[in-house]
């Protein structure tokens, strides 16, 4: 069996949802679907959908191949459009989209090198933390820093971020020592507001899966400002390493409890679909990847 084709049904179905929902853009019946979905599972003898009458949800082997069958789906475009005669030179208006503070630290110092190397391409960028949608607001890519299991849209992962618990040497001066997750609960946090999972904080430690509830002395939702605040001394914090990496090899700011290790984010150029890619998406996609390949936060 077609083993690209099999990664194309089960993303399409993960995207949609349902075999049903997959069968008009796939243009297969849902029993055609389905055998490709079970063939897959045969093949790699692992269950990579919990089926119920209401709804489908990925196993965690199935979450792990879904992301990276889509990045290996999203590899052949470009492969393709690479070669392809019949493909135009890179040119017109390019919209992109991004989280503030990323765009702002690691994009605009490369956009530069960007235009260079293609000179017919007009950038237009927005920069905003909320969850911009593609297709209604005619945006041809986004950088987007999250986990990209639920999204419809078409991905190729640039790079990682994890997310540090930090504190200025200030701020540990002045108040108890934090010695256990435990001890986070009598501090106040600088907490940005846009963090998926509230003020219940994950890690994981030497003893596994561990949580902590917080109290936040302060919410936002712009994570320099988050920052700024750290780093002033006004609580400690929970921020993602492109941002603080620097902060903490200069010591301006303490990792805490490096045993425990938060969530990890991955960084992800996105699209609305990967057929029919314009040039302009392609040469975007490629440059991004390349610049990313040895991302500076993860240096040292």
């Amino acid at each position: 069996m077609d083993r690209a084709l099999e990664m194309q049904v089960f993303c399409t179905v993960v995207d949609k949802g349902s075999f049903v929902g997959a069968a008009e853009p796939l243009d297969m019946s849902k029993a055609a679907i389905s055998r490709y979905v079970s063939g897959l599972e045969e093949r790699l003898g692992v269950r990579l959908l919990h089926r119920t009458t209401r709804r489908l949800a990925l196993t965690d082997e199935g979450r792990q191949f879904y992301l990276q069958a889509r990045e290996v789906l999203a590899m052949m475009d470009e492969a393709e459009g690479a070669v392809s005669s019949a493909s135009p030179e890179a040119s017109g208006v390019l919209r992109v989209n991004a989280p503030v503070s990323f765009g702002v630290l690691h994009l605009a110092p490369v956009w530069a090198d960007f235009m260079n190397a293609h000179p017919k391409i007009e950038l237009e960028i927005s920069l905003s933390d909320r969850l911009v949608d593609l297709v209604d607001e005619g945006i041809d890519a986004a950088v987007r820093i999250a986990r990209m299991e639920n999204s419809s849209l078409v991905g190729r992962r640039l790079a990682s971020t994890r997310m540090c618990l930090c504190a200025s040497p200030a701020y540990l001066d002045r108040h108890p020592p934090i010695r256990s997750l435990a001890d986070v609960e009598q501090h106040g946090v600088v907490a940005y507001s846009n963090f998926p999972s509230g003020n219940e904080w994950h890690f994981e430690g030497p003893q596994g899966s561990e949580s902590v509830s917080t109290h936040s002395v302060v919410r936002c939702n712009n994570g320099d400002t988050c920052r700024a605040i750290t780093l002033a001394g006004g609580g400690i914090s929970l921020q993602p390493s492109f941002m603080v990496a620097q902060d903490l090899r200069r010591g301006d700011l303490v990792e805490l409890l490096p045993e425990y290790r938060s969530i990890e984010l991955g960084i992800y150029v996105v699209y609305p679909t990967r057929k029919h890619l314009p040039a302009k998406v392609r040469a975007l996609i490629s440059f991004l990847v390349e610049r990313f390949a040895h991302p500076v936060w993860e240096e040292g």
